[in-house]
């Protein structure tokens, strides 16, 4: 053996001996029990002393299309696209998800009902408060995507369930009206539409009569001048329908003779209305009549189906007793044990130092 080699001092290693470990920690067992104790007692005393919490939900699905059919009735009279399902359902889910709904049922239902405590907070706390309380989830965007769920939770179980359906109703009301101001604007657009159709015939009938009365008062006057006053052609004497058109309305009309002319000319000037005479006129005021008559709020209307409605809970969802019992057990076993392990390491120092 080389000379210089170090020699092992005598007792010294840096190994933990296991055995020396579970008898010291054998022999502060009843420091152990009482962490343990007292850890599973405070545990407890949160678990069976804390406030009930309780949760309900109500699951929504889209409207079937005999729902919404209502909404369709005279559409295509009027022209108009018919509603799918798709569009009714994303109004209402678009409403379902919105921070104005939220909000107004933060304002007029939340806030009233909190206790004064609870309202002397600041009210961006409340309003974060309540959206910890309320929430509208997709539970399977996989495999149902247009399945959603309105989940409520609050320390009364009568609560939760009547605040669900609320707000579900909320937001289905709030669709109705959205679909009856779509459907309204929508005929208020076809009627101004219309009526102004029937303006531009009106309007376009009065100048043809007009025109008609300055052909007619030309005529009139090659008429007196060559002294015409009884018809000098007869539809039988005509060659061809043209030639027998330029007799009614073109170069040869003073041709019908004066008396003629002058007869129609007064019924023409006198005339009070030219509706009568004007093509499509009662087509498109059947329309309008029609138009005036379509609701835009039917009745038996639906814009979702309830696929379960919430329901009082009866057992709460905090505090998980027995999973806050069994933490507190294994909690409290290794904060016995690692108290054990440092006063057993100081206790060992003060030997060695002694």
């Amino acid at each position: 053996m080389s000379a210089n080699a170090p020699t092992p001092v005598a007792g010294y290693s840096d190994e933990i001996d296991l055995l020396e470990l579970v008898q010291s920690l054998w022999k502060q067992k009843l420091l152990i029990s009482l962490v343990i104790v007292v850890v599973m007692g405070l545990a407890a005393s949160y678990a069976f002393l804390s406030v009930p919490v309780y949760e309900s939900k109500s699951s929504i699905l889209p409207p079937r299309l005999a729902d919404i059919a209502a909404y369709n009735m005279g559409r295509s009279e009027a022209e108009l696209p018919d509603f799918t399902v798709e569009k009714v359902y994303s109004i209402f889910t678009q409403n379902l998800r919105s921070d104005g709904l939220r909000r107004e049922f933060f304002e007029e239902v939340y806030l009233p009902a909190e206790t004064v405590s609870q309202v002397a907070k600041a009210k961006d706390q409340l309003w974060e408060n309540f959206n910890n309380k309320l929430s509208v989830s997709n539970p399977d965007m996989k495999n149902s995507p247009q399945r959603f769920a309105v989940t409520v939770q609050s320390v009364e179980p009568g609560r939760t369930a009547e605040w669900a359906n609320m707000y579900v109703e909320r937001a289905a009301n709030k669709t109705r009206q959205d679909m009856a101001d779509t459907v309204a604007a929508e005929i208020s657009a076809r009627v101004r539409s219309t009526q102004s159709r029937i303006s531009v015939l009106r309007e376009s009938a009065r100048k043809l009569r007009e025109d008609r009365i300055a052909r007619l008062s030309e005529a009139l006057m090659v008429a007196d001048k060559v002294a015409l006053q009884a018809p000098q052609v007869k539809a039988s004497r005509t060659s061809s329908d043209g030639e027998l058109k330029q007799f009614v309305d073109g170069n040869l009309m003073y041709m019908r003779g004066a008396k003629a002319i002058r007869a129609e000319l007064d019924v023409l000037q006198n005339r009070k209305n030219d509706d009568p005479f004007i093509t499509d006129l009662r087509k498109l005021e059947n329309k309008l009549d029609f138009l005036a008559k379509v609701s835009v709020s039917p009745d038996g209307v639906e814009v979702f189906t309830l696929d379960s409605a919430a329901e009082v809970p009866e057992t709460p969802i905090k505090p998980r007793k027995a999973l806050i019992l069994a933490l507190g057990l294994v909690l409290g076993g290794m904060l016995g044990v690692f108290i054990a392990l440092i006063r057993g390491m100081l206790a060992k120092r003060r030997e060695s130092i002694a």
